[in-house]
Order: structure tokens, then C-alpha cells, then sequence
């Protein structure tokens, strides 16, 4: 792209959480922001009363479960209100920056429908970048003439699907990749652009309560994912990116945990945080006999000092 001074022309997918992407993207001289494709309908899935029960029962157990009904009829929260209203509120503050920095953008139902695929084709750009949807399919992920890329928040191929920071902490890893690859027609399986790793080391103070560990932790991963999706940007309108090819059986495609999957990573966490509780028990033993020796010999000084003083001034 370097070559004619040909700016990139790159558009956004996403649901939504996107203002600090496109205020970097916009600071890039060699490339240009065709438009913002957000699209509202995050579950594409419809359920019926039956497979809704069912499904959480799976995935929450029967306690939740019944919680969560009860709540549905008290008619204070409805299932999965609270996540839809943070999204919708999500998107409708990113159109609000979108709008005052210049930037087209389309809210979309859903990108497969002909509609919003024309409006895609129509802003007649190089490539498209993808942070936070559904999974796409060929006929959308191919349609910016380069394709489209994605940040994915694992150390692919070894840790592909998600969700992200569960499984590497239900399998003790001590660190998360960030990966930015191409799209392709297999999740998480294209090829990858840039990638690193981040330390991972899962804070007590949390308890079992790994839900709000991996909430704020994702949160904190935002600025890295952002920088890292930034670089790949531009390494592409460079025509400096070398992609490295995937070989998908070195890793797992992961899916949600269910809720015995669950249980067994609150199990494992608590038999780590009792490892790691004796051996603090042991560092503040072995400290606390460290001071004990040198306070021995400190006044062992002082009592010598003393006593020889007397003699040395006679």
C-alpha cells in the first residue's frame, strides 16, 4: 500500500466498546476509516421457553437457575437485561464518537442479511477489521478486498474459541496470548499477524470469585489488544506484515465451560490458593526466623561492645 501512497481503506465490525480502536486507527497517516459496521443483534440464537431452561440448567446449574427465575417474575431483571442494556448503551455512545470524528457509521440487525452486506461492499475498502462480534461467515469476512482480521484474546492455535482467560486458568497457565490473525472460515484459525503474551497470575483477594478476576482482567487488556491491533494495521498498509500460518492440531478450539466445568475451576483454584497460602506461611516463617538471628546478633554486638569498652579505655 506504501508503494503509490495509497491510503488503506479499512472498515470496523464490532458490537460495540470500539472509541479507543478508532480514535488510533484515525492518528494513522497511511490509512483511512471507511465506516463503522455495528451490529445490534449480539444472540443471533432465538430459544424457545424449553431450550432456554435447559440451556441454563447446563451452563448455570439449578440454583442459579431458579434465582434467576425468580427475578424474572419479581419483573426486576429480566434474563440477560442487564448485559443487553450495557450493550445497547455501549453502541449508542460509540455512534455518538463516531459521529463527531467524521466516521460513517451503520447500525446493522445482523451483517448477513443482503442489506448490510451491500452497505459493506459499497464503502469499497481494503480490509476489515473485526473487534468483538458473532462469528462471521465468508461471504462477510470476504468482502474488503484483503479480507478481514480479528484480535483474539488467546495464545492461538494452542487456545482458540473462548472464552478467553477461563480455560488458561482452568489449565494453570502462568500467561494469556493476544493474538491479531486473518479470518478464516474455522474459528480462530487464520494467519497470524502479530502476537504476545501477557503474565497471568490469578489474584486471591478475588477468592473463588473468578468471574469478576477475569472481568477486570479483560479490562485491563484493553489498551494492550488495542496497541496490538493498531500494529497489525499498519504492518498491513506497510506491506511489511509476514503472516505466520496456523497449525490448528497443536491446539484446542474451546467453547463456554458448563457448569460442572465450572465447579472444577473454583475446585482448582482452591486447592492453589491453599499451596500458595502455605507457602507464604513458610516465607513469613523462614523471614520471620531470619530477623529473629539478626536481632540475636545485633545485640550480641552491642553486649561485646560494652563490655570490652571499659577495658580498652583502662
Amino acid at each position: 500500500m506504501s508503494s503509490d501512497n495509497k491510503k488503506l481503506r479499512v472498515i470496523v465490525l464490532t458490537h460495540g466498546e470500539a472509541e479507543s480502536l478508532l480514535g488510533k486507527l484515525l492518528k494513522l497517516d497511511n490509512v483511512e476509516v471507511a465506516g463503522m459496521f455495528v451490529e445490534t443483534e449480539v444472540n443471533r440464537r432465538v430459544y424457545g421457553l424449553r431450550e432456554k431452561l435447559r440451556r441454563s440448567i447446563r451452563y448455570e446449574g439449578y440454583v442459579a437457575t431458579a434465582m434467576k427465575g425468580l427475578r424474572a417474575l419479581a419483573g426486576r431483571d429480566g434474563p440477560g437485561g442487564d448485559a443487553t442494556d450495557r450493550i445497547r448503551r455501549s453502541q449508542q455512545s460509540l455512534g455518538r464518537f463516531a459521529g463527531d470524528v467524521g466516521v460513517a457509521v451503520h447500525f446493522l440487525s445482523n451483517y448477513h442479511t443482503e442489506e448490510a452486506m451491500g452497505l459493506m461492499r459499497a464503502a469499497d475498502a481494503d480490509l476489515g477489521v473485526v473487534w468483538g462480534t458473532n462469528i462471521l461467515k465468508e461471504c462477510v469476512f470476504r468482502i474488503p478486498r484483503l479480507g478481514s482480521i480479528n484480535i483474539h484474546q488467546g495464545l492461538a492455535p494452542y487456545y482458540r474459541g473462548g472464552p478467553p482467560i477461563f480455560w488458561e486458568l482452568y489449565n494453570g497457565e502462568r500467561e494469556i496470548g493476544v493474538t491479531v490473525h486473518f479470518v478464516e472460515s474455522k474459528v480462530d484459525a487464520g494467519g497470524i499477524i502479530v502476537q504476545e503474551t501477557l503474565p497471568l497470575i490469578y489474584d486471591y483477594s478475588y477468592g473463588l470469585n473468578y468471574e469478576a478476576f477475569i472481568t477486570d482482567y479483560r479490562a485491563r487488556m484493553t489498551d494492550h489488544c488495542v496497541r496490538l491491533m493498531v500494529n497489525a494495521v499498519t504492518l498491513i498498509a506497510d506491506g511489511a506484515a509476514r503472516l505466520r500460518p496456523q497449525n490448528i492440531d497443536l491446539g484446542t478450539r474451546y467453547r463456554l465451560p458448563v457448569k460442572c466445568e465450572k465447579d472444577e475451576l473454583r475446585r482448582r483454584l482452591r486447592t492453589r490458593m491453599k499451596t500458595c497460602h502455605g507457602d507464604t506461611e513458610t516465607q513469613r516463617k523462614g523471614g520471620k526466623g531470619i530477623v529473629e538471628k539478626a536481632s540475636f546478633l545485633f545485640l550480641l554486638c552491642v553486649f561485646s561492645f560494652f563490655s570490652v569498652a571499659p577495658w580498652l579505655c583502662g
